[in-house]
């Protein structure tokens, strides 16, 4: 396993740099100048070149990509364009924000997901399982931000239980349960949607394999053939659509974070889109793909944990 994760680890150094290489460009090919918008509309041309020269955006591209990368690999993105801080010390004191959002969206989408599609496979073709998969469609074409608006609507506006947006805290006090609560759920429904019907279809197939029909045959309760021989078999699609999904959350739910006002990633790297605030952008989307690869690595790991027949050579 070990010899594994190595060579994982190794195949997704050149994706990082063809990651690198795309964002730097993207963020150069953008029209406008970020030393014009910094010094502002009044400022005298010998100050706005003064500031590109500080900022090192007169030297060529190639020149600014490596200067760039050198320093990435050491964890320095250098500093905001816009705020003067550290790009590292702006994305520290977001990234705890998105992992809460992501780990309770990923957390209220399994709970969901997985009960409905057991419930749903079990008792395949019943009123149950067409009502779930019909709300699991439902879910799945919801646009998010209308879903988060509608949940502001009903629990902040007519039933006044919790906060429209921000963020009270961490998850330890109950403030900052109530806080992440609309924001949760919002982004958890259409996750939940897709594990449903993943886990639906998957338990499906293991049920009518053969050694659940021997462990019927020999009288084991309906129960133990579901959560102990069936369940831990038809898991592995659902652990690689839950780890694209975490993945995904984790890369910055940008549309949710917007609606919510929540304080993430996703909300740093929009703001430091229109202001062109390139370290920002550059270290937000570097840290993305990077905890996208790890968490890519930890799902493949994980298989072996539900199928022993899997092995890592």
């Amino acid at each position: 396993m070990f010899s594994y994760a190595v060579k994982k680890v190794l195949l997704a150094i050149p994706l990082l740099l063809g990651v690198s290489v795309l964002v730097f460009m993207m963020m150069h090919l953008i029209p406008g100048d970020p030393a014009r918008i910094i010094a502002g509309p009044e400022a005298f041309p010998e100050d706005v070149e003064a500031l590109r020269v500080q900022l090192g955006l007169d030297k060529p591209l190639p020149v600014q990509y490596w200067i760039f990368l050198s320093h990435a690999v050491h964890g320095d993105f250098g500093r905001s364009i816009r705020s003067t801080r550290l790009v590292s010390a702006e994305i520290k004191s977001r990234f705890p924000a998105t992992v809460e959002l992501a780990v309770v969206a990923t957390a209220v989408s399994l709970v969901i997901g997985l009960i409905s599609g057991i419930i749903a496979a079990t008792k395949q073709n019943s009123f149950f399982d067409t009502a779930s998969m019909g709300v699991a469609l439902l879910g799945i074409s919801i646009p998010g931000f209308w879903l988060g608006l509608m949940l502001m609507l009903v629990f902040s506006y007519y039933l006044h239980l919790l906060p429209p947006s921000g963020r009270g805290g961490g998850l330890l006090t109950l403030a900052g349960w109530r806080y992440i609560a609309l924001p949760a759920l919002s982004l958890g429904v259409s996750s939940a949607a897709s594990i449903a019907r993943m886990t639906r279809s998957s338990m499906l197939e293991v049920l009518r394999q053969d050694y659940v029909r021997t462990a019927r045959a020999k009288g084991l309760a309906e129960r133990v053939v579901v959560y102990t021989h069936a369940l831990k078999n038809a898991m592995i699609p659902v652990v690689t659509l839950t780890g694209l999904h975490l993945g995904f959350l984790l890369g910055g739910a940008v549309i949710t974070e917007q609606v919510f006002a929540w304080p993430g990633l996703g909300t740093l790297v929009v703001n430091a889109i229109w202001s062109r605030d390139f370290p920002i952008v550059q270290g937000v989307v570097m840290l993305f793909a990077t905890t996208f690869t790890v968490i890519n690595l930890l799902v493949d790991l994980t298989y072996a944990l539900f199928d022993p027949r899997v092995r890592y050579e």
